[in-house]
This record gives structure tokens, C-alpha cells and sequence, in this order.
């Protein structure tokens, strides 16, 4: 069967079988020394593993599994990079806030909760991390489902689930490509209260804080 072969398909699987866990990260000269491919024929394959979500780059030039591996795993991986900048964040609107502050990305016609810090309210929501759930009328769903002309703050209040409402803001990175949504989610009551401008000044703060470092 050596015919029905594509070299340039196996170089790119060959590249992505050097990540072997969402915790590796890789230089361009490993990634040489790994396949024993030539960096600049490395780079090529690189740029079309991380336009469609396969490989990642990170702030600190190295690579790893993209979010589009996500999709062949029940629980997916989270890159170092992605943890290391937003569960601090999350962890922080927690604090301030009372409620839950969690990280969805899209993946085909669902949403995945990477990241999750449960608030101390007295309504608490709870999604697991790595949970799947639809594309439907929640706050993050609203920011996910409107990548292109998302115009920022997206709310729901007893849509999805009675009794929960939610604040999302979109995540975006310095090409401008959604990454995912921040949410804060909790009680009508408490979503809905007074506080509800101060948790959409902070969610804004907390995205702008995110998204310089992509």
C-alpha cells in the first residue's frame, strides 16, 4: 500500500505524535531533533497544525497540543499556557464577586468548560471541567455561537436552567480569533441584582487583562 501515501500528511502526524500529553511543549530545534525533519520544513507544517487549532504556540515560543484535539477527547487537555493566564483570572472574579467564574471554548456544536472556580453563593451551578454541554441559550453559548460579530457582553437569566443567570465576555487573541468565554454564573437574584453593572465592568476588565496575553 505504499502508494496510497501522503508524506506531507505523515510528516504533520509525525509532528503531532511528539506531543504525547497536554503538559508537553516543545522548541523548534526538539521538534528537529524528534523527527529529524528540517526546521524550516517544520515551520511550514506548523503554520497549517496551528491555523486549524491542532498545535499552539504559546507566549513563551514554545508548542503544544492545540484546542482542536479537544474534539477526540471526553475529557480534554488544557494547555499549560491557557491555565497558567486565565484559572488566576477566574479565580480572582470568583473572589470578588461570590459567583461561579468559569472558561468555555466551542467545539463544533457544543461547549466545553475547560476551566471552572465554583463561587460560594448560595446557588451553586455545577458544571464539572471538561463537562460538554450544547450551543444554547446561555451566556457562553450566546458569545460562542457569535464569533464574528460579537459585539461583547452576552447575559441569560433562566434560559438555559430556571433559577441561573449567567455574564459572558468573549476572549479574543492578538490575530482577533475567539479563544473562547469568560463567564460568571449564579442566582438570578444575585446576577440580576444591583451588582450586575459592577460584574460586567469587571468581566470586561478581566478579558482585556486576558487577551494581551495572547
Amino acid at each position: 500500500m505504499a502508494e496510497n501515501r501522503v508524506e506531507s500528511v505523515e510528516r504533520a502526524l509525525s509532528l503531532l505524535n511528539t506531543f504525547r500529553s497536554d503538559k508537553d511543549a516543545w522548541t523548534l530545534a526538539q521538534l528537529a531533533e524528534k523527527t529529524k525533519f528540517h526546521k524550516s520544513t517544520i515551520l511550514r507544517i506548523l503554520g497549517s497544525l496551528e491555523r486549524f487549532g491542532y498545535v499552539a504556540r504559546g507566549v513563551d515560543g514554545l508548542y503544544r497540543p492545540g484546542t482542536a484535539l479537544f474534539r477526540f477527547s471526553t475529557t480534554p487537555p488544557v494547555s499549560n499556557d491557557l491555565e497558567s493566564v486565565i484559572r488566576p483570572h477566574l479565580k480572582t472574579l470568583r473572589d470578588k464577586t461570590g459567583e461561579t467564574a468559569s472558561f468555555y471554548i466551542r467545539d463544533g456544536n457544543e461547549r466545553i468548560c475547560l476551566l471552572r472556580e465554583i463561587g460560594s453563593g448560595e446557588l451553586r451551578h455545577y458544571v464539572e471541567e471538561g463537562s460538554r454541554l450544547g450551543l444554547d441559550n446561555s451566556a457562553a453559548a450566546k458569545v460562542l455561537k457569535n464569533a464574528d460579530n460579537n459585539s461583547g457582553i452576552q447575559t441569560s437569566f433562566g434560559e438555559r436552567l430556571p433559577g441561573v443567570a449567567a455574564i459572558a465576555v468573549p476572549i479574543f487573541d492578538s490575530q482577533d480569533c475567539l479563544l473562547g468565554a469568560v463567564t460568571l454564573s449564579g442566582s438570578v437574584e444575585s446576577i440580576g441584582s444591583e451588582k450586575n453593572s459592577s460584574f460586567k465592568d469587571l468581566l470586561k476588565e478581566t478579558a482585556q487583562k486576558i487577551c494581551c496575553r495572547f
